[in-house]
């Protein structure tokens, strides 16, 4: 079983409740990578009975720090219409709640359909640029084969401050996995914070909220397989403690096939 799988499988506990734990392949330097607590999330709506068509949209709250060990999900649908269903899960531990989020499901149709967002262009073949390396980091980051084209996570950090904070990489599971649902919001996660790639000094960082939005269906994301998906993110602004960063992530033919923005805490 791949360790993603591994990390989102959960037990049917009571009603509305699935059991679930952390996986130390997706370690960070303090509990989890958050992307896959994230997915663990997301999971529990797919996995419930009551669920209604994909998701669209996944907003991740991290109340509290997750611990290493079990997680309790419970995941209720609070309204179910005609075509969109909305979730609320929350996930638990031994004091209490330590992340909430909302998720909206929907029966996709056909209509009318364009993309606004540019997909950067000349971007050289993922088999063209060198694996970013992954020794001395969390175990989380050797669980992707990066390949940066611009912005990858400093060597060292020597201070000198950048005049943005821009990446652009391609990215797959490692393994390689087919791309789904749950794959996909945790690559969603994987973009580094980008303060540490504006300033290349260290700083203690924790997201508070993160949002995906699912713009492709799972007949996209089977097209996509294990391949590797262009990954593309930002910072809009640093203020007072706390800043955004924001990204795209693209299939190899150019389809958008989600957005995320996050607000992330900092010490300075």
């Amino acid at each position: 079983m791949h360790p993603l799988d591994e990390a989102i499988e959960l037990q049917a506990a009571a009603p509305n409740e699935f059991k679930g734990a952390t996986h130390p392949a997706y370690a960070n330097m303090v509990g989890p990578f958050g992307g896959t607590t994230a997915a663990q999330l997301l999971q529990s709506a797919m996995l419930h009975p009551e669920r209604l068509g994909e998701p669209v949209a996944l907003t991740v709250n991290f109340a509290a720090p997750v611990a290493d060990g079990e997680i309790r999900f419970v995941a209720r649908a609070a309204r179910t219409n005609r075509s969109t269903q909305h979730w609320i899960i929350e996930a638990h531990q031994a004091e209490g709640v330590v992340a909430t989020a909302t998720a909206v499901f929907a029966v996709r149709r056909e209509t009318w359909s364009d993309v606004e967002a540019v997909m950067p262009d000349n971007v050289p073949a993922p088999e063209a640029l060198p694996r970013m390396p992954v020794k001395n980091m969390p175990a989380w980051p050797e669980r992707y084969d990066m390949r940066f084209v611009e912005g990858d996570f400093p060597a060292f950090f020597d201070e000198q401050e950048q005049t943005h904070s821009r990446s652009t990489l391609w990215v797959r599971d490692e393994p390689a996995r087919a791309l789904d649902f749950a794959s996909l919001v945790s690559i969603s996660d994987s973009f580094f914070p980008r303060i540490y790639i504006r300033r290349r000094r260290r700083a203690l960082i924790g997201t508070i909220t993160m949002t995906t939005f699912f713009h492709a269906d799972s007949t996209l994301l089977a097209q996509v397989g294990e391949r590797h998906v262009l990954g593309v993110a930002r910072a809009l602004s640093y203020r007072h403690g706390y800043f955004d960063q924001t990204g795209e992530l693209w299939s190899p033919e150019g389809q958008l096939l989600a957005s995320t923005n996050q607000l992330v805490y900092f010490k300075d």
